[in-house]
């Protein structure tokens, strides 16, 4: 039987867990603190990413492994990749890791990227902002997530708060400063390469945040062909150049009938959680498929989905389970200011069914304002 080990133990290890059951697949979890979400369905070893013993212990367990986030160390994805497959390799995950790195590269493909350049120094941000102008938003290279890490500079004379609250990190994981995009829509592809270089993806997703953080997921977005396919050029053109094995999202913004690529996400992504109930194939399931060099599932659409984030504390369920296309899952994370407790996926065969569906949830719920911007699409 194999085993897959998974770096990280949140709740997209978890799912991937539930995923791989049918599979017969066993795993091994390594995640810093003994509560991880995935411990519950898993065993997990307790340890730093940096901890050759843990990684030891690890790896000897595993006959594969992959992570369920990006913040994974590079250099341990790649300590264990002298010793276990590693899936998506840790070139994919250095690149995805560092925002001048990941926005050289998209650059260099001919994908579309918003203005940028590297802050060193406080020299060098005042010279980016003079050159790409205001408004723009200062982040550090590294590990930011979900909003974190980004300073918006709305005027010359916010430049100077910027380095206060982000300037110390400029020797640590460094800053990037890009110009601010006034978007119509922000968009994504999730999309997997197996290990033989099959490609396949999802419908282009639309996606709503709140603090930068995402708030609701809407499959198939309402977009023509040109747009679906020059996001799939794109979403490609990365997973060949990377040479990339598993699910991973890429992060589009839209403005004015043209897509701008904000970010790549090298794992299975919060984005392509309606896939577990609206697609052939399960985005968590094509991973393992492909991280195992097993054929690539259909990743056709059942229906038309759309996806609620739950962030702080989870809601009444009965609301969303009453509907027939009404899909819970908990995390089973303790309640917490801004952490991501679960999702419910909504699916329906039409765009008016689904329209109805949202309404009714986000009435029973107190949750009209997150379902609104969704059902204002569907209705168009």
């Amino acid at each position: 039987m194999t085993t897959v080990g998974i770096l990280g133990g949140g709740q997209l290890a978890r799912m991937l867990a539930l995923s791989g059951a049918p599979l017969g697949l066993r795993f091994r979890v390594l995640d810093t603190v003994a509560d991880a979400c995935a411990g519950q369905f898993a065993p997990l070893i307790v340890g730093d990413y940096r901890d050759e013993s843990a990684l030891t212990e690890f790896a000897s367990q595993v006959d594969v492994a992959t992570f369920d986030f990006e913040n994974v160390p590079a250099e341990s994805a790649q300590w264990l990749s002298a010793r276990i497959p590693v899936f998506p390799n840790p070139r994919a995950l250095g690149i995805a890791q560092d925002r001048l790195a990941e926005k050289t590269l998209f650059r260099e493909l001919g994908i579309p990227v918003p203005d940028f350049a590297d802050v060193p120094d406080r020299a060098a941000l005042d010279a980016a902002v003079a050159a790409i102008g205001t408004p723009c938003i200062l982040k550090t290279r590294r590990l930011g997530y979900d909003g974190k890490g980004q300073f918006r500079i709305k005027t010359p004379g916010d430049v100077e708060a910027a380095w206060d609250a982000l300037g110390a990190q400029a020797a640590t994981v460094g800053l990037i400063l890009e110009g601010f995009v006034p978007f119509d829509r922000e968009l994504s592809v999730v999309a997997v390469r197996g290990r033989d270089g099959e490609f396949r993806a999802w419908p282009l997703t639309e996606n709503w945040h709140v603090d930068g953080v995402l708030s609701a997921s809407l499959a198939p977005a309402r977009v023509d062909a040109d747009m679906a396919e020059h996001a799939y050029a794109h979403a490609r053109a990365l997973a060949d150049a990377l040479d990339y094995v598993g699910v991973f999202a890429l992060e589009l913004f839209c403005r004015d009938g043209v897509l701008l690529a904000n970010e790549l996400a090298p794992r299975v992504h919060n984005s392509g959680h309606w896939t577990i109930e609206g697609s052939e194939t399960s985005q968590f399931q094509n991973h393992l498929r492909a991280v195992l060099g097993l054929p690539l599932g259909d990743t056709r659409m059942v229906g038309h989905a759309c996806m609620l984030n739950w962030i702080g504390t989870m809601p009444d369920a009965s609301g969303v389970l009453r509907e027939a296309g009404g899909h819970w899952h908990d995390y089973g994370k303790e309640p917490r200011a801004g952490r991501k407790v679960g999702h419910a996926t909504l699916r329906a065969e039409t765009p008016a069914e689904l329209a109805e569906a949202l309404a009714r949830v986000g009435a029973a719920l107190g949750r009209e304002a997150q379902v609104s911007p969704v059902v204002a699409v569907l209705a168009s």
